[in-house]
């Protein structure tokens, strides 16, 4: 929310560049825009599905050796 004040006031009080504020911030031309373009005052992102993990497979056994070594 700090970055997104931060934008404001240095594109619409100061003036600056969009460029000149990605430098700065060093943060991406499009953030700099999306957040120019809209009134919001925090950016939020929800995943609609979470990825299959690269271990997906491999959970059933992580899970029987973590069992195996609590026992011990």
């Amino acid at each position: 929310m700090a970055t997104i004040a931060k934008i404001g006031r240095a594109y619409f009080v100061q003036g600056k560049a969009i460029k000149a504020i990605c430098r700065e911030l060093k943060i991406s031309r499009k953030a700099v825009r999306r957040v120019r373009r809209s009134n919001e005052t925090a950016l939020e992102y929800e995943r609609s599905v979470q990825p299959m993990l690269k271990l997906g497979i491999w959970t059933g056994e992580l899970d029987r050796v973590l069992a195996r070594n609590e026992s011990r």
